[in-house]
């Protein structure tokens, strides 16, 4: 199993961080994502997120709101994704009033490429959205 670890710290408040990223249903069309899709609340909901040429389905696992913390899987064995048996875990840690750490963490098979070049797309895909939250926020 390979391990990726993206951990980061955001000059906000980690409850506005949640509210950005522990949103299961708040994925933006556009870049490399042309249409989304959300089936379900809380727990066990599912979204579909288009991109490349495919869908990743990704179903709610766990979601704390008091611990600021969620855990999702990839649920599709044709994702577009080259991983395989899939989980990821988002913690957010508040460090102060106007300070938080945010520790994307996902566990995975790379499928059909080395593992590097696995690794280097979900340390993409986990910087990335931490970088747009912390963006969004900066405002």
């Amino acid at each position: 199993m390979t391990i990726v670890v993206v951990k980061e710290s955001i000059a906000a408040s980690a409850e506005a961080v949640w509210e950005i990223l522990g949103n299961f249903g708040g994925i933006k069309v556009g870049g490399p994502i042309t249409a989304f899709h959300m089936e379900g609340e809380g727990v066990g909901a599912v979204r579909t997120i288009t991109m490349g040429g495919g869908q990743v389905i990704e179903r709610l696992e766990t979601f704390d709101p008091e611990q600021l913390t969620f855990s999702y899987v990839i649920t599709n064995q044709d994702c577009p994704l080259p991983v395989a048996n899939y989980s990821s875990v988002v913690q957010i840690t508040r460090d102060g009033v106007d300070a938080c750490t945010v520790e994307w963490t996902g566990t995975f098979e790379p499928r059909g490429v080395p593992e590097a070049q696995a690794i280097e797309i979900v340390t993409g895909i986990y910087a990335g959205g931490i970088k747009g939250a912390s963006q969004a926020l900066a405002g």
